[in-house]
């Protein structure tokens, strides 16, 4: 086990009617920044819930934050927090909403361009308080310190990451899920599966305690997802999907391990050019990259066949096989197809990604830092 230090400043608040707690984490003193993207929390009774949570304190609401969200979106944000001197932002949504709120916190006190932020790594130093409510479990933005944007006209989704944008607070209420669309909740449990594959399938490093916790993360979501798909307001299953998808990217399995992160890389490059979601991006990715990298994850890929598909056969090569085939069958399983072609992106769209992922620098990505460009051509060969 590599060495590490790990903290999470995060809250968490989790359970049935839990959004009340705003009145106590938030004072009448502050002002805040309410964040949010579309209006479904409107028709779902979120907003109403937030809104009588917070009437004493004085609220400026900005809606309109993209699924991927938009830089140009969120600088208009960002100049918002600047004028009204907000004390704190409340981002109540996903994880786009709450990466958002995460770049308008540190952009609005950033001296510079906060282009730079994203584009050159820029250091944040400071950055305005944030505090969530999560309506659809995902991407685990609610306890840690990731962020991605999309800048639309120069077709770049770009990450930062920084510990002053860490959630202060976050509430999880399993109930305000169920009225997401299947897609999301489908998007969701891929979501969270390939962020613990990220962390997980690399190579031994006599981890057992981060390996033991990946893998019952992925088996609570082999076991819960399609249920959330047929049972939509069941509670204990809600619950379970959503508590899973924050521990998947929390940074605690990621601790003392290598972590992979091309399938994310590559997949960001998917979304940018074509406009899928993250999940399908990545659905369609990781079973391509498991296949290319067989070989480099041979260990893990044979720990994976038999401790969570509970595979057993004599044939290594047959249990990598069908470790990959029932990864590629749940994907779908969820509903999510898993071939490029499934969305009509055809062979000749190869280079132009991998003419992305050059010009973005992604020239060394994966645990080994061996997925070269040629590599990644390849892996998006074994994709269509």
């Amino acid at each position: 086990m590599f060495n590490f230090s790990y903290q999470n400043s995060t809250r968490i608040l989790f359970g049935q009617d839990q959004i009340k707690q705003l009145a106590e984490l938030i004072t009448p003193e502050q002002k805040v920044l309410l964040l949010y993207g579309g209006g479904s929390i409107k028709t779902n009774s979120v907003y109403q819930q937030v809104t009588a949570a917070l009437q004493a304190a004085e609220v400026i609401e900005f809606s309109g934050v993209e699924p991927n969200p938009n830089f140009e979106t969120l600088m208009r944000a960002t100049d918002i927090a600047r004028r009204e001197k907000i004390d704190i932002i409340l981002a109540v949504g996903g994880g786009s909403v709450i990466d958002g709120a995460k770049f308008v916190a540190a952009a609005a006190l950033f001296e510079g361009d906060a282009w730079d932020i994203l584009a050159k790594g820029a250091n944040v130093q400071q950055a305005l308080p944030i505090g969530c409510v999560l309506t659809l479990p995902a991407t685990g933005s609610e306890s840690n310190g990731n962020s991605v944007v999309t800048r639309y006209e120069t077709k770049q989704k770009l990450a930062f990451s920084s510990p002053w944008v860490y959630p202060q607070f976050a509430i999880l209420d399993p109930t305000v899920t169920y009225s997401l669309p299947p897609k999301q909740v489908a998007n969701g449990v891929v979501d969270a599966f390939v962020h613990v594959m990220e962390q997980y399938l690399t190579y031994p490093v006599n981890a057992p305690v981060q390996d033991r916790f990946a893998e019952g993360l992925l088996l609570t979501l082999i076991a819960e997802g399609p249920k959330a798909l047929s049972d939509p307001q069941n509670y204990a299953v809600r619950a379970n999907v959503m508590w899973a998808a924050t521990m998947a990217l929390n940074g605690l399995i990621g601790q003392g391990v290598p972590q992979d992160w091309a399938t994310h890389m590559i997949g960001h490059e998917i979304t940018a050019l074509f406009g899928l979601d993250h999940a399908q991006t990545l659905a369609i990715v990781l079973p391509a990259l498991m296949q290319q990298q067989r070989s480099q994850k041979r260990e893990k890929l044979l720990q994976y066949a038999t401790r969570v598909w509970q595979l057993q056969h004599q044939d290594e090569e047959r249990l990598i096989d069908e470790a990959i085939s029932h990864t590629r069958y749940f994907f779908e399983r969820m509903g999510i197809p898993t071939r490029l072609a499934d969305y009509g992106i055809q062979a000749e769209a190869i280079e132009q990604l991998v003419s992305k992922l050059v010009q973005h620098n992604m020239l060394a990505l994966g645990e080994h830092q061996d997925i070269t460009p040629e590599v990644s051509r390849r892996i998006l060969q074994l994709a269509l």
